[in-house]
């Protein structure tokens, strides 16, 4: 099982619990530990295994009697010292207090049936001590839940239904019902802490400790100790232990255990690098930016959990279901006991045999876990794929989604300018001299354009030459002296304020400006030389993503506060829809009047900055760039990889989640109807009918679990969408 820790606040307390593993266990803890005195709300994940109780004031319930409320319920509070060693090792199956009362029972069984035939005289006695010895648990659980005025509980069914099959002589059934039972909660338990652990396992992603580098000298410190401003050395193959922003060196860096990018990036001084990385190449010296408690890895964590505790609309409808549908059983089993011997020949006996099999095929475990379970998947290869989807409402409305609006810059363009075009105009002069001269000039500039320049020119290669006398001209350019040359490198608006251009000239200005570009004239005197096109051109995986998002059915439009000409530009260059020249408020009016249009469910993606009114407005907001604080805690989704085709990734994930969900409740209720139906009818027995339910609860939790599995293809992807295509109009032709 999952250990972990207790944290408390003056208004809120959260408690790490053992044992936690279904639906049924949540609603037995809420509803006895929301009766206490001072206790406002409370709320229980078995996902998580967390409890988390909120005070209403003063005079609220010690700590120490809910832990001990908690343990009269049959579950355990994890000490700090075991939340210490949760994250890297867990209790095998046998250690655990439901793997020891299935082996009690199995032995207690074998040796019932052993005495049976050694010793048959002995009669049904072995049974029925093995029945009660394996029931005292379960009977200590069934009583703490009604003494706190929760009589409807899986325990309590199993505890009439065992008792009533040794009141009618039907020990051996009984003893069977016993062991099948703990079984049963064995391998709900075993899957609760498997999927609990796909999250945890996150945490031993940061090492333990740090080489912190102090005075000349470097020390082994624990990572954990790590404070905002220190410095430490990552060794070539480490572990990269703290968020941070690199110094000096540079090296390539495998990020996939934070984004799942599978593409080792090179990051270099003062690029900021993420705790959990591997540094690959080359020795880096690190400044910490934020401390073990909130660097990446914690906060991923942290939002995960409180994802997966927070129910989706569809299990709490199952939740509510299964409130009314306990009562409902009980009655219904109550009339199946009475009511046949009344109106006919059947005997009591039978009547209450029959009765006590519908309470037990009758347990909602796997409907109650059938929802969870998937989206406690879902979230969880989400966040390993660098999909951090924030709780279960989310996840089930990203799969709705038939409208998806994106920012450009930094979104579906690279956010930095590149050169697209260098051109020579004067004879003399070829691209590369062009380049040449202006990369001179703009060598110490910070402006975009300048930097685009200069980066170009480095990436060619170029020998770039020493200017004098660089002098900016306000609004215009940048002007000054270049192998003894005097040069101004000016916008063409500019330019033709100074001389008139030809018709040549003007057409190709006018051609690459209609085509969104930024462009710089060289000019020697009132010559020009040459002129440069720079944009900021759409992302490697931009028109993959958009491909995706397309085979999926939705809609994808641009929205951004660059001017028109250029988001036109970048819009046909793509194949979408798009609108520029929008300030924040317009964005959000653009998608507030699709959903009234009846265009959404709408998305959405931004840089969750700018963005932030139109994310707010959207009925799901996808903040890209994952690693900033903004994205992590504004948006209702983020990509951890920064890349458009998670945006497709997360509808994919969102629909394939409810695909499992409903067949995991169709697989529920499906076998419940049917072994209902042969238990009324005397078709099966009691212990059949816990095998059914024991068999749906564990086959529902393994479906859930093949969402662990999860890949995204787009090849896959295209094949559907081709198939669906194909088979619409076939369909159609016919």
């Amino acid at each position: 099982m999952e250990k972990s820790t207790h944290k408390a606040s003056s208004a809120v307390l959260t408690l790490r619990v053992e044992g936690m593993d279904c639906g049924g266990c949540e609603r037995k803890i809420v509803s006895a530990l929301g009766r206490l005195e001072g206790i406002k709300e409370v709320t229980a994940s078995s996902v998580t295994g967390s409890v988390k109780i909120h005070y209403s004031g003063n005079g609220a319930t010690s700590q120490k009697t809910i832990e001990r409320i908690l343990k009269e319920l049959g579950y355990q509070v994890a000490s700090h010292a075991d939340h210490q060693g949760a994250s890297s090792t867990s209790s095998s199956w046998w250690q655990t207090a439901k793997g020891r009362l299935v082996m009690t029972t199995a032995g207690l069984l074998i040796l019932a049936f052993g005495l049976r035939l050694v010793w048959p005289a002995l009669g049904n006695w072995p049974f029925i001590a093995a029945t009660l010895v394996g029931l005292v648990p379960i009977a200590q659980s069934a009583w703490a839940a009604l003494k706190m005025r929760t009589p409807f509980t899986i325990e309590m069914l199993m505890c009439i239904a065992a008792l009533g099959a040794l009141a009618i002589d039907a020990a051996a059934e009984a003893a069977m019902v016993v062991f099948l039972f703990a079984v049963g909660e064995l391998l709900e338990g075993v899957a609760a802490s498997r999927a609990r652990r796909s999250i945890s396992a996150l945490a031993n992603l940061t090492p333990s400790t740090a080489r912190l580098m102090d005075n000349g000298d470097v020390r082994e410190v624990s990572a954990a100790l790590l404070k905002p401003g220190q410095r430490v050395l990552v060794r070539p193959g480490d572990r990269v232990p703290c968020d941070g922003r690199i110094l000096t060196g540079e090296s390539d860096l495998d990020e996939s255990p934070v984004n799942g990018e599978s593409i080792p990036r090179s990051r270099g001084s003062g690029d900021d690098i993420f705790a959990g990385t591997v540094n690959l190449n080359a020795a880096l010296e690190v400044e910490v930016t934020r401390g073990a408690e909130d660097n990446t890895i914690a906060r991923v964590i942290r939002l995960v959990e409180e994802a997966q505790a927070a129910k989706a609309p569809i299990a709490r409808f199952i939740d509510r279901f299964a409130y009314y549908y306990m009562p409902t059983v009980v009655l219904l089993a109550l009339l199946m006991a009475v009511v046949p011997p009344l109106i006919s020949t059947m005997a009591w006996s039978e009547s209450i045999y029959r009765a006590l099999a519908l309470l037990l095929i009758a347990c909602p475990c796997a409907l109650v876990i059938s929802t969870p379970a998937a989206i406690a998947a879902g979230l969880s290869v989400g966040a390993r794929r660098g999909l951090l989807i924030k709780g279960g409402t989310v996840l089930e409305q990203l799969g709705k989604l038939r409208l998806v609006a994106l920012d450009k810059t930094g979104t579906l363009t690279a956010g930095t300018p590149k050169v697209t075009d260098v051109e020579a105009l004067a004879a003399g002069q070829d691209e590369y001299d062009v380049l040449r001269l202006a990369a001179a000039m703009e060598r110490d500039s910070g402006h975009p354009i300048a930097t685009a320049i200069f980066a170009h020119a480095q990436q060619l290669g170029l020998v770039i030459p020493p200017a004098t006398g660089n002098r900016a001209i306000a609004g215009r350019g940048v002007a000054g002296q270049v192998e003894g040359r005097e040069l101004s490198l000016i916008t063409p608006r500019h330019l033709a304020e100074q001389i008139t251009l030809d018709d040549v000239l003007s057409v190709r200005i006018a051609e690459l400006e209609e085509a969104g570009k930024s462009l710089a004239v060289l000019v020697e005197g009132e010559r020009p030389l040459g002129l440069i096109a720079v944009r900021d051109e759409p992302r490697e995986d931009a028109r993959e993503g958009l491909a995706a998002l397309s085979c999926l059915g939705v809609q994808v439009v641009m929205l951004s506060g660059d001017n028109a000409r250029t988001v036109a530009a970048i819009g046909d260059s793509l194949g979408i829809e798009a609108h520029g020249e929008l300030m924040p408020e317009d964005k959000a009016q653009r998608v507030r009047d699709w959903q009234n249009a009846g265009r959404g469910p709408v998305g959405k993606v931004g840089d969750g900055i700018n963005d932030a009114p139109a994310l707010a407005a959207a009925d799901v907001g996808i903040a890209m760039g994952g690693g900033t604080d903004v994205a992590l805690e504004t948006a209702d989704a983020a990509l951890l990889k920064n890349r458009v085709t998670g945006i497709a990734e997360l509808i994919d994930l969102s629909r394939t989640t409810l695909r499992n969900v409903k067949t995991n409740v169709v697989i529920a209720l499906g076998l419940k109807a049917v072994f209902l139906v042969t238990t009324a009818l005397g078709i099966t027995g009691m212990w059949i009918a816990v095998m059914a339910d024991t068999g749906a609860t564990v086959l529902v939790t393994l479906n859930a679990m093949r969402l662990l599995g999860y890949r995204f293809s787009l090849s896959n992807t295209l094949t559907a969408t081709t198939q669906k295509k194909a088979m619409h109009g076939k369909v159609s032709h016919e």
